[in-house]
């Protein structure tokens, strides 16, 4: 097979599209746009038809070429985004080749190390291409090798129409990184049955189950005084809201104690002043019912700690980020089964495991549309250390044709 896959990754990454949490415009960031523009001229050079949306969506679809009218339409789903926990800003990937084993010295910051201590998975990854950054910024795997995966997949299927399947939806989204990925999209454009991102890590990851998510706001009101006169008065609101972040309990309940599916409390930041503070929380586990219960450990934390505030209170509030796609998945086993069966007829081995996370695919599998999540090549995301392999890469391209083989053939 002619992959373009490794072309295709390498330019996307060179492009900047780093979401901003604190941005109240959809796309987040007006340079999601410029890869988004990009994907649409090489689709319409494909002859691909296809939508891009103001906010910067693309649906895509190549039509059914099987003679069968029963054939299931399903969807391959990425982001064009990137992380904002590290520097999208003037990637330079760099491709090394034929690896054999030892450090990845970066040499725009020789601090910045990949080695098999860090990422064991590497020593599976002998004889590979392995693209990284340069040391100063993410590589952008996360989720850019989903991206072109798609497309060299697309691109396959275009020109080798000996290939049956049934209708094939793409389907690019902003803003995944900071949750915002698929609020804003029209779904009714995917008219497909199911479908899978492309956002998972080593090769053979397949995963169906993923952290249901609230946000949880606290907000305190403390008493305010003139610091100088200020003893039996003053309430300082900062410090209640430090206390009660350092009641919370250590060796449970937090993301660096926790794994697996255990859920945690994670403090994400504070702000305020004297009078007044905030403690923004994410709050996590696989067991939706299990968000209340955490909940009530800060809200029982607080009222404990403003025992010594007798004239501070505290209030609330609660919203719901995404929701654990098991829920939904666990009705549509079929489709874990293919991706399977399509990853073993290609010659990997499938790992199944859980997302401490979520993706597009949680809200879209809520939404109607059954979303597993499938593996494309990304390891040390959200960091300087980020790496992927063309080689995983192109196994995945191979994934997705062969799932919209198999979908056609059991139809």
């Amino acid at each position: 097979m002619n992959y373009s896959v490794k072309q295709r990754f390498l330019r996307y990454v060179q492009i900047d599209t780093q979401a901003d949490p604190y941005s109240e415009t959809t796309p987040s960031t007006m340079k999601q746009l410029d890869l988004s523009r990009v994907l649409s001229e090489e689709l319409t050079a494909m002859g691909i038809t296809h939508e891009m949306t103001e906010s910067g969506h693309i649906h895509a679809r190549i039509p059914s070429n099987s003679a069968k009218q029963n054939v299931p339409s399903i969807f391959f789903c990425s982001h064009v985004d990137t992380a904002y926990d590290c520097s999208g800003t003037n990637v330079k990937p760099i491709v090394h080749s034929n690896y054999q084993g030892g450090d990845i010295v970066l040499p725009d910051d020789e601090d910045q190390v990949i080695t098999m201590e860090k990422f064991p998975e590497l020593k599976d990854k002998i004889g590979e291409d392995i693209i990284t950054a340069s040391g100063l910024t993410l590589l952008g795997a996360d989720d850019k090798s989903g991206v072109a995966c798609i497309m060299d997949a697309a691109y396959q299927l275009i020109s080798n129409p000996e290939i049956e399947h049934g209708d094939v939806v793409l389907f690019f989204t902003v803003d995944e990184e900071i949750g915002r990925g698929v609020v804003s999209a029209d779904l009714s454009k995917i008219k497909a049955d199911y479908g899978y991102t492309l956002d998972s890590g080593n090769l053979g990851n397949l995963e169906y189950e993923n952290f249901s998510a609230n946000s949880f706001k606290l907000s305190i009101e403390g008493v305010s005084a003139h610091p100088g006169y200020a003893k039996g008065k003053m309430e300082h609101a900062i410090k209640i809201a430090a206390d009660i972040v350092s009641a919370l309990p250590k060796d449970s309940l937090s993301p660096e104690t926790t794994s697996a599916k255990q859920g945690f409390i994670h403090p994400t930041n504070i702000s305020g002043g004297l009078e007044k503070a905030e403690v923004n929380f994410i709050i996590r586990d696989f067991d939706t019912s299990q968000l209340d219960n955490h909940q009530e450990v800060i809200i029982n934390t607080a009222n404990t700690i403003l025992k010594d505030y007798p004239n501070s209170s505290f209030t609330t509030e609660v919203k719901e980020q995404y929701r654990n796609m098991g829920d939904v998945i666990s009705n549509s086993m079929g489709i874990v089964d293919t991706a399977i069966q399509a990853m073993k007829n290609v010659g990997i081995t499938p790992n199944i495991g859980s997302i401490r996370g979520g993706t597009d695919g949680a809200i879209l599998s809520h939404k109607g549309l059954p979303c597993p999540n499938l593996f494309s090549g990304q390891h040390g995301i959200h960091s300087k250390l980020e790496w992927t392999t063309v080689q995983e890469m192109q196994k995945a391209v191979d994934t997705v044709i062969e799932i919209c083989r198999l979908t056609e053939a059991n139809a």
